[in-house]
């Protein structure tokens, strides 16, 4: 399984994507959940891993229209640093779990653990009655 996860530059989880493959429709279903405008601007330049099915996802997206112009894609092995820090705690918590077992299984603590790492990192807001 493959966990794609998106941050922006003062560390706040944008997104995060869990597929069973990584390859460019992986990929491109990512970027479309990434970029979807009602939580955080456009981003100028998007930093991504040497792995050969983004450009192909970029392209697509770009002919479909869904990517916005004027995002640079930088493919650099070493500049996502900053995404492979933050994925460190989630590794972390995985790794007390003894391995998941189902894709399923996979998807439903993945995201709760996304959840309380965004809540702790105070990415959340919640409304003066809850606190």
């Amino acid at each position: 399984m493959y966990l794609y996860r998106a941050v922006d530059s003062k560390r706040n989880t944008i997104g995060f994507h869990l597929s069973k493959t990584r390859n460019h429709k992986a990929a491109k279903r990512f970027f479309k959940k990434a970029l979807q405008p009602f939580h955080h601007s456009k981003p100028r330049v998007v930093t991504v891993d040497k792995n050969p099915a983004y450009p192909i996802a970029v392209e697509e997206l770009r002919k479909e229209k869904k990517m916005p112009l004027g995002i640079q894609i930088r493919q650099v092995k070493y500049l996502n640093n900053i995404v492979v820090q933050d994925y460190q705690f989630i590794k972390k918590q995985v790794r007390s779990t003894l391995r998941l077992k189902s894709f399923c299984t996979a998807t439903s603590i993945i995201s709760g653990i996304e959840a309380m790492h965004t809540v702790k990192k105070g990415q959340l807001i919640l409304p003066d009655k809850y606190v």
